[in-house]
């Protein structure tokens, strides 16, 4: 049967659905997006490479016509509540991920919360419907007491077991967010239009050092073109270029999410973009109401100060609406440590943390000379949860000593495993340190001594100036040239 690109029906354009995927840590998301990526048929049909621009856009035949759905990548802890409450602003269609396995979790509870303050429709997709140990009906009554009104249980709200795994139910899952789409689109539940006021609103931004500001928007109403002066509150941008997750494009508009260049200043997660410089609230958009003012900034009797440093404008936004009271960001900034932030960190007395940027090594060293902690991190909650523990007096779960730095100069087969050899440069390393493996300023695992070995002899640790071999373990793909740093 032949396909139908088709854009019209009887009640005008049809647009794509933004969906939003909300649910729990580690029950099944970032797979289930992946599976449902595989399912697009210009992906299959034209072998198109995919950018990561924070949603993706995927073709889809549904009732013998081309379809397409948006998806928003939105993370999953509950550090993220500000920016997933964008997110769902931003979207049409909400997915409720919840794990067969595992039930309703915390950050389940949130998601659910969230999704009825949005007011939009949303489907539960039960995950891992392919494990043993699944128990979907124990997962569905949990929801009917979070006061969620399955379909088949007395309600109204879809519920669908899907297997991200094998691809179980992955087809019926988007043929059910275009009918819940279509059937609320039908309603006039959403006031889109391609002739009007453009709008978008920003679900990602950050400051990349050779291109500026980036900030990837979900269209909302009327179409974007290049070369189109737009304005997010007082920043004002001209469009320098329009990426979708599969590259380049001229135009973009309702249900579209394209990655824009050509901002002055990076705008903030959540801000409306619009292409007239009048306020916002002109275009009769309803946005996310009354956002709370950050803790740092209501507390004056601080305990902690902290230099934040973040990979992205969303993560540094979500972290700093979760940092405890008595907390004071002193600095805060997109991209890596740098050592004016150890100096900066230094004369106001503060600790600098990040949250998936590079730690350069003569960024360490100053750090240590200058007695700065600094810490990375790539889990959102393991660095909330440790400022949380220090603002309630555990100060030993924040610190992290620099024991020694060494350059792997040699690599040696030993049984099963390699030994690394290396020259110590600072300090010194010892049996059972826990080590950073270094690459070109990149953090290329954690892993921990395992051996120390100086010819033949086995020893318990190597001083500044010389040279041994260790075993790491659990085993890191190391290369000559490489950094290991030692650490508490």
């Amino acid at each position: 049967m032949d396909k139908k690109n088709t854009s019209e029906n009887k009640n005008g354009t049809i647009f794509p659905p933004v969906v939003a995927v909300l649910g729990h840590v580690d029950h099944g998301k970032t797979t289930l997006l992946d599976r449902i990526r595989k399912t697009d048929v210009a992906s299959r049909e034209h072998g198109g490479i995919t950018q990561k621009i924070g949603a993706s856009q995927i073709e889809v035949q549904h009732e013998d016509t081309l379809r397409k759905i948006t998806f928003i990548d939105t993370p999953g802890h509950q550090a993220f509540y500000n920016m997933r409450g964008r997110g769902v602003a931003a979207a049409d269609v909400g997915l409720l991920v919840v794990s067969s396995v595992d039930g309703v979790m915390p950050q389940t509870v949130e998601s659910i919360k969230l999704l009825k303050e949005s007011k939009i429709p949303f489907i539960v997709v039960l995950t891992k419907i392919d494990d043993p140990k699944k128990l979907p009906e124990k997962a569905k009554q949990q929801l009917i007491k979070e006061g969620i009104e399955l379909e088949g249980y007395g309600g109204d709200v879809p519920v669908i077991e899907v297997s991200a795994k094998n691809g179980t139910n992955i087809t019926k899952l988007l043929d059910l967010i275009l009918l819940v789409y279509d059937l609320k689109r039908d309603a006039n539940f959403y006031p889109f239009t391609a002739n009007g006021p453009f709008m978008g609103i920003v679900i990602e931004s950050s400051l990349d050092k050779r291109s500026g500001p980036r900030a990837t928007v979900v269209i909302k109403n009327g179409k974007l073109n290049l070369r189109d002066e737009v304005f997010s509150k007082d920043i004002r941008g001209k469009v320098r270029s329009l990426t979708t997750d599969k590259g380049n494009s001229n135009t973009a508009t309702v249900g579209d999410a394209v990655e824009i260049m050509g901002f002055e200043k990076v705008p903030s997660v959540g801000s409306i973009v619009v292409n007239t410089p009048k306020p916002a609230e002109e275009l009769h958009y309803k946005q996310e109401a009354g956002k709370t003012q950050s803790p740092f900034e209501q507390e004056d009797n601080h305990m902690l100060s902290i230099v934040l440093c973040a990979d992205t404008e969303g993560s540094l936004e979500a972290i700093k609406n979760s940092i405890p009271e008595g907390v004071n960001v002193v600095l805060e900034k997109t991209g890596d440590m740098e050592v004016s932030d150890v100096l900066y960190a230094k004369s106001t007395e503060a600790i600098i943390l990040g949250f998936n940027v590079k730690v350069k090594p003569d960024v360490s060293i100053l750090a240590k000379t200058e007695k700065v902690l600094v810490k990375n991190y790539s889990v959102i909650y393991e660095m909330l949860d440790e400022i949380n523990d220090f603002v309630q007096g555990k100060l030993d779960s924040l610190k992290e000593e620099i024991y020694g730095i060494a350059k792997i100069l040699a690599s040696f087969p030993y049984e099963k495993t390699k030994v690394c050899g290396v020259k110590v440069s600072e300090g010194r390393i010892a049996r059972g340190d826990k080590v950073r493996l270094i690459r070109n300023d990149e953090v290329i695992g954690e892993s921990k001594i395992n051996s120390v070995r100086q010819g033949k002899e086995q020893v318990s640790k190597i001083e500044a100036g010389e040279e041994g071999g260790v075993i790491l373990a659990p085993f890191l793909d190391f290369t000559i040239g490489d950094m290991i740093i030692s650490h508490s």
